[in-house]
Formats: structure tokens, sequence, C-alpha cells
């Protein structure tokens, strides 16, 4: 890669593998954005009225930060060739590092349903799941759910490995596939919490369960979008056999929530109730 540094008031170029990154105005505004739609939040559980307006329009501006966020890391890899084999390397080691927070991410919420499900307290009747809580019958959509995210697991490995072979079409209709179940999960995931039979304000039990299956709802639906957007790359013949570290990182992303669903239900929804 070529860049210039400034010897002695002279230009002089240099060449190095590395990626020095342009200044950019994304990361304030995507803290921002975050933090519009976090008191949004805070402000719509604590009653008031502006509060889900306040939220939507974070949301909205966080999407919006993303796309265009998203579109410049695209630019810099697909057309200036800025991302060269060390720099991928470099990004492949850093989603790894990221996906190893997630999991640490997810021990804390399991940690607290262990703790509190194995030694139940006299408050909640010394019993699990708390009396009074009918818990979600795991052998209905969450089954189902299961069979659709291990699916989209197996239709996005074969979209990975039809690219790796050439055969772009394969490698479309496979991500195709993935998008559509990822969808369907998310849909049967509403449809559950509407006939839920408790809320998050219902003792510790409601609180571990959906604190735990709504991060992991929210990870579907992150994943849904990288993948929407590597679908997008896909069809503008952005990747190669041998350059495709954005797609990689999303079929990483896509199992490590896989993975996670299937501890999810068999400890929250088949061993919790």
């Amino acid at each position: 890669m070529k860049n210039t540094v400034k010897i002695d008031s002279v230009l002089k170029p240099t060449y190095h593998r590395f990626h020095i990154v342009d200044p950019s105005p994304w990361p304030l505004f995507a803290a921002f954005s975050a933090f519009t739609m976090l008191g949004g939040a805070t402000l719509y559980m604590h009653r008031f009225e502006q509060g889900l307006f306040l939220f939507f329009f974070g949301l909205f501006l966080v999407l919006t930060t993303a796309g265009f966020w998203w579109r410049d890391v695209v630019r810099e890899a697909t057309f200036e060739g800025q991302h060269t084999s060390l720099v991928q390397g470099n990004l492949r080691l850093g989603m790894l590092f990221f996906i190893l927070s997630e999991v640490f991410f997810f021990i804390g919420f399991f940690w607290a349903f262990f703790h509190s499900s194995l030694a139940p307290s006299y408050a909640i009747g010394g019993v699990w799941p708390p009396i009074g809580i009918t818990p979600i019958n795991p052998w209905s959509i969450p089954l189902l759910n299961t069979f659709i995210l291990l699916t989209s697991g197996a239709t996005l490995t074969w979209a990975h490995h039809a690219m790796k072979a050439g055969i772009s079409q394969e490698a479309r209709l496979g991500l195709a596939l993935t998008l559509v179940l990822a969808i369907v999960f998310t849909l049967f995931q509403f449809h559950e919490y509407q006939h839920a039979t408790f809320s998050i304000a219902d003792s510790v039990y409601g609180s571990t369960f959906f604190l735990i299956t709504g991060f992991h709802g929210s990870h579907v639906i992150i994943g849904t979008l990288f993948l929407a957007v590597c679908f997008y790359r896909l069809l503008q013949s952005h990747f190669t056999r041998n350059h495709h570290t954005g797609f990689l990182c999303a079929i990483w992303y896509w199992h490590f929530v896989d993975i996670v669903w299937i501890f999810v239900f068999c400890f929250i929804y088949w061993w919790g109730s």
C-alpha cells in the first residue's frame, strides 16, 4: 500500500501492508445514536410520553449510521484495495475476540439463571419455576425454532462452500434461504412473546428468561442484517473465492448464535421448566 508521510516538510511515499483508516465521523454519530436510543428506552420504561418516540428515533439514527459506516468499509475493501491479506487477518482476529466477548456476555446471564434456579429462595416459594409461573412448553415453538435455526446454519454453510467452489448461483440460493429462515425464527419468537403467560416483571424467572432469550433474539436480528448486507454484496460480485472476510465473519457470528440457542433451548426452555 502506498501512503505519504511528512519528513522535513517533504511528502515522501511509504509502502506497507497496513490500513491507516481515514478520519471518520461515524464513531461519534454511533455513540450519540446509541445514547439517544438508550435514553428513549429508559424514559419509556418510566412511562414518559415521548420515550417511545425517542427510542425509535435513536434506532433510526443507529441504523442510518451503520449503513453509512458499512458503505465506507465496503468501499475501502472492494474498490480501494485497502484490505490486504494482513488487514484481513487482523479483521478476522478482531471478530474472534468480539465473539469471545459475546460468549462471556451470555455466561453472565446463564450464571444468574443457574444461581436462581439451582437454589431457589423462599421469596419465590423455594421451587423452580416459581409458584404462579407457567413456563412455555419447550416442545412447541422453541423446538420448531431450534430446527429452523440449525437448518439456517446448514444452508449458510452450503452457501459458503458454494462460493469457495465458485458456484455463485448456489451461494446466493443458500444465503437467501438462510435469510428467510432467520426472519421466520424472529417472527416465531415474537409470536411466543405475545402469548407468554408471564412477563419480565414476574419474579427472577421472568427477568432471566426474557433477558437471555431477548438478547439472543437481538443477536439474531443483528446477524440477519449482517447476512443481508453480505447477500447484497454477493449479488454485486464483491466477494471472490479467496477474498470474502466480511462474509466469513458473518458466518462465524451466525454459528455463534446457533450454538447459544442450543444452550438456551436445553437449559432455559427444557431443563428450566
